[in-house]
């Protein structure tokens, strides 16, 4: 048996040949991503890191993820993924010197985060080739995404987008390639106090998919990636189904808190004619998604309503849009999943009535 300071020694030996292997490779095939033969474990699970030593074992590694949009999504599983050891880079395009003078910090009752001095930029270009982009700014920013993504790519770099509602991964595969694209759902309460604050009321479950479907080993290694940072996360085999899943939420409470003119979802739920409103445009949500092929269970609308009591005062991100004079989603939220449902058959008065509203609104706020 060899002594501690023996095994220290060989151990180290281990890494530093390792390392000059990975190096000597990345020489030769000009390749500065770690090279697959330098992997010791799939892409998402702890390997060697490039460029540097983190821990002394050769089977520990921070794994290379840029955040897209540090906002109240992006900033709070961005910044959990940084406190559970990943290397993470948060990609933002307003509050760059207050996170670097103040840091940033998420209030959760499962326990505060403070990072006190995370990696933040305003250039894609600066953070350089990932493993992971995590794609979680608005819907309305996706005409950005070649601009500011393809710095970030190399080779093997997947792409996870947490944005809502539809047409979000079919852009993003037809720009850099359908088997680079997961989407994300996200179902967590949580709202941007400030550039630096971020407070999380509740949940937290990501529901991930592969873009062209099925149960991949990257798939699987990614939810443990998130699941190690205690961040609940499921895999599912079809990723369409699961959007429309979330759009059952996103379509009335969304929309019908701002349509109603900047309320909750406490009081939208408060008199029977707004729970009413909410479970006819779940009802076409259900069908608009039948439609195309996807059954959603009858029980995952009383559960959806059950869950948003649970909130209590919730401010919906859409409705804080709204109120705060920014773009809404209404493309990727509303329309777009509207369109391709009546593309397909169904018919969806309640929906299309909503998207009046919503619009009539966005014109009257100017």
């Amino acid at each position: 048996m060899f002594s501690g300071g023996t095994r220290s020694f060989w151990v180290l030996c281990y890494v530093i040949e390792f390392r000059w292997r990975c190096y000597t490779e990345a020489v030769t095939t000009g390749n500065r991503s770690i090279p697959p033969s330098c992997t010791v474990i799939p892409w998402c699970r702890r390997s060697v890191s490039w460029g540097r030593f983190g821990d002394s074992s050769p089977d520990i590694v921070r794994r290379r993820i840029a955040i897209v949009g540090a906002g109240a999504v992006g900033g709070y599983y961005g910044g959990k993924l940084s406190a559970a050891g990943e290397d993470v880079s948060f990609l933002v395009r307003s509050g760059l010197a207050d996170l670097r003078r103040e840091g940033l910090s998420v209030e959760s009752p499962a326990g505060a985060l403070h990072l006190p001095s995370p990696r933040v930029y305003d250039n894609s270009g600066e953070i350089g080739p990932v493993d992971l982009v995590i794609v979680a700014w608005k819907a309305t920013a996706n005409e950005s995404y070649r601009k500011v993504i393809s710095p970030l790519l190399h080779s093997t770099t997947a792409i996870l987008t947490l944005q809502n509602g539809l047409g979000n991964t079919d852009k993003l595969a037809e720009l850099f390639g359908a088997d680079r694209v997961l989407g994300g759902l996200c179902f967590v309460c949580i709202n941007r106090l400030s550039l630096t604050r971020i407070r999380h009321l509740g949940q937290g479950l990501i529901t991930m998919g592969e873009f062209e479907g099925g149960l991949t080993e990257r798939l699987q290694d990614l939810t443990e990636c998130f699941e190690a940072a205690g961040i609940q996360c499921g895999a599912v085999r079809d990723l369409i189904h699961a959007q429309w899943v979330k759009l059952v939420w996103n379509v009335p409470f969304n929309g019908l808190c701002i349509a109603e003119g900047g309320i909750t979802t406490e009081d939208l739920l408060s008199c029977p004619q707004g729970e009413q409103q909410v479970r006819s445009l779940m009802r076409e949500v259900v069908a608009g998604a039948a439609a195309l092929g996807r059954r959603i269970a009858p029980e995952v609308l009383d559960k959806q309503i059950r869950s948003t009591r649970e909130m209590g005062d919730y401010r919906p991100s859409s409705m804080i849009d709204y109120l705060e004079g920014r773009d809404v989603e209404v493309e990727a939220i509303w329309k777009e999943p509207l369109r391709r449902a009546e593309q397909a058959g169904a018919k969806l008065p309640a929906w299309k009535r909503l998207l009046g509203r919503i619009r009539r609104r966005l014109e009257e706020r100017g």
